[in-house]
């Protein structure tokens, strides 16, 4: 079969798709496929539609990849891919329309407030953030609205420090949350094919989060997460339940945390393209299954292909 491995990109996510997009590419020639490296750029569809791909495997991180941008051309395209459709990924990309949504569906998540740019320069925002502190208490989150990996995300001891944090956020993106940051454990719980896999507990050894997440050695993996059965069994449904709110179909990861002090879950955000590097969560995840590698991805390839071909 002839697999078109989407990846790179223009994203500040760039180098992290191209290990994941890399590590896919080996895989899928263990495989037998034909495999095809392609590195997003403005020639992306007449290269496609000259390919003629039987499927494409999504490796993008970030802008495009992950906003819901190329599975949108790849339908018009009557491409099969790998993952989520157009909705769903737009929805998971932007944090805000993530807990809007996630809140409706009565999927526990962290109290927050999103302000955007123009907030702050045409309505005068800044001066209600005091009361966004009072509201949400101390430490806060923030984070930008639509940023993946940790990238932008900042921890608000108390007021004074919050300009700083979001100017910092608003680098990256015109919209903000604000957060209130709960003291729990991070959890993610990845879903394949409408099962959950084993929970992965995460612990960073590095202040920098984003280069820890990425670098062998810099963050702690437990897989099995090391909780109760009835904690376990509560991530799992609220895993799945968030799953289904933004509309996920064939794989994603949900990252949660559990209170230390009450156990109590909140989704923090779901990934409708998470990473395939190393360090990713969801290979680690699969393995604790008993899913190597090679038996992931030929499954993802499958669950493509069964959307591609519609109900039986």
């Amino acid at each position: 079969m002839r697999v078109a491995v989407l990846q790179g990109g223009r994203s500040l996510e760039r180098q992290v798709s191209l290990q994941s997009g890399q590590r896919v590419e080996e895989s899928l020639r263990r495989l037998g496929h034909e495999v095809h490296h392609v590195d997003i750029d403005h020639g992306l569809v007449s290269h496609l539609i000259d390919l003629a791909p039987d499927v494409a495997f999504v490796a993008l991180h970030g802008e495009d990849g992950e906003d819901g941008t190329v599975q949108e051309l790849l339908e018009v395209l009557g491409i099969p891919y790998t993952g989520s459709g157009p909705g769903s990924c737009e929805q998971c990309w932007d944090k805000v329309v993530a807990k809007r949504v996630l809140s409706t569906a009565g999927v526990a998540t962290p109290d927050a407030v999103s302000v955007s740019s123009s907030a702050f320069k045409q309505l005068g925002a800044a001066d209600a953030l005091g009361r966004v502190g009072e509201r949400l208490g101390y430490p806060l989150v923030v984070k930008p609205s639509r940023q993946g990996s940790a990238l932008g995300l900042r921890m608000v001891a108390k007021a004074e420090e919050a300009p700083g944090a979001l100017l910092a956020a608003l680098s990256y993106d015109d919209r903000v949350l604000l957060e209130h940051h709960v003291d729990g454990r991070d959890l993610s719980v990845s879903v394949l094919d409408g099962a959950t896999l084993p929970i992965v507990e995460v612990e960073p050894t590095d202040v920098d989060r984003y280069s820890a997440r990425y670098t062998i050695g810099r963050t702690t993996f437990t897989c099995p997460a090391e909780l109760s059965p009835a904690t376990a069994a509560a991530a799992e449904e609220l895993a799945l339940k968030a799953f289904h709110a933004l509309g996920c179909r064939g794989f994603a990861r949900v990252d949660l945390l559990v209170d230390r002090a009450t156990e109590e879950l909140t989704v923090l955000e779901v990934d409708a393209v998470p990473g395939l590097t190393h360090t990713s969560y969801l290979p680690v995840a699969a393995e604790a299954a008993g899913i190597e590698f090679d038996d992931l991805v030929a499954r993802l390839i499958d669950l493509a292909l069964q959307v591609s071909a519609g109900p039986a």
